[in-house]
């Protein structure tokens, strides 16, 4: 089993987010240990935010892209390729101004491309990612699962929508809440690992 883990929080061994990543990829690995793990931290190598010459790369044929398109839409391939190649992914996603950090997104940008990851037919946009196991390992300061703050919660709902339009359908949420709150903080990791089984 091929495990890809994506980090997108910057704040290293202080993030909730990469460490639920981290216990999550450990889970899964000790459930099947002739996976391989693969580990990529779009804070230090992060993808450029969308120009024209990515848009035009895009849209042009592999071979009428100029030299600038080939460099601009090697970041794309090489994300779609990694993607493709795992079984698993997991996807630590801290709540960020109750949304996704931009390093995150700028990944989704990257690998949301019509014709590769999604296609328009007559009956609609369908999914080309299939056969992907998902596991959103999100933290956030407060509780969002439920109570008064769910409906500010723009993680989840815009993970699962943009993912599953790009096939990724079968996603588990494994949450590490409450991360600014003292009684909850020192357990949040441990309980959200206890949640899910692998």
């Amino acid at each position: 089993m091929n495990i890809l883990h994506l980090i997108s929080s910057p704040r290293k061994g202080a993030s909730y987010s990469i460490q639920l990543g981290n216990a999550l990829v450990q889970k899964l690995v000790a459930a099947h240990p002739d996976s391989t793990v693969r580990i990529h931290d779009l804070t230090e190598t992060p993808f450029p935010h969308l120009e024209e010459v990515h848009l035009q790369s895009f849209f042009t044929p592999a071979e009428n892209r100029t030299p600038a398109q080939q460099t601009a839409v090697r970041h794309s391939e090489e994300a779609i390729a990694e993607l493709m190649a795992a079984d698993v992914i997991v996807i630590g996603a801290p709540l960020y101004n109750f949304g996704i950090p931009s390093t995150l997104k700028t990944w989704i940008d990257h690998i949301a491309r019509v014709g590769i990851t999604f296609s328009y037919s007559a009956n609609g946009p369908e999914g080309l990612i299939r056969g992907k196991k998902v596991y959103l390992a999100m933290s956030s300061g407060g509780i969002y699962s439920e109570g008064p703050m769910s409906s500010y919660d723009f993680v989840v709902p815009y993970l699962k929508t943009v993912l599953g339009f790009l096939g990724m359908t079968d996603i588990t949420v494994v949450r590490a809440e409450g991360t600014s709150i003292p009684d909850l903080q020192v357990s949040t990791v441990e309980k959200g690992l206890a949640s899910v089984a692998v």
